[in-house]
């Protein structure tokens, strides 16, 4: 049985967000996304105390794909060490779930 994922990433711009997305719908590494924004984060980071607004990134995929995407997201993310978060899709409509599944599977002539 095909498992499905959420993963989540943020960016500083939408812009960002919007190209991340993009990049990752076409090479079908991910059904579809969200952009979801500004929020604003809480955090620490490199051992400090912060706050700013970023733009929530939210897709989904294959348990199969995931690696790909992780690898491609890591390559083209604008920050050297960005939250990536997958968590897995327990239950959802069966009509969507087939959507995700026919969505990230690749057709001859993609990667």
């Amino acid at each position: 049985m095909t498992h499905f994922l959420q993963i989540s990433t943020a960016t500083e711009t939408r812009q960002q967000a919007v190209e991340l997305a993009q990049s990752v719908v076409r090479a079908r590494l991910a059904a579809g996304a969200q952009i979801i924004g500004p929020i604003t984060s809480v955090f620490w980071h490199l051992g400090e105390f912060g706050e700013g607004e970023e733009w929530k990134l939210l897709l989904t995929t294959s348990d199969d794909r995931y690696e790909e995407l992780e690898q491609h997201l890591l390559e083209r993310h604008p920050w050297t060490n960005p939250e990536l978060c997958a968590v897995r899709i327990e239950r959802g409509a069966e009509g969507c779930l087939r959507w995700i599944g026919d969505s990230v599977t690749p057709t001859p002539g993609t990667p």
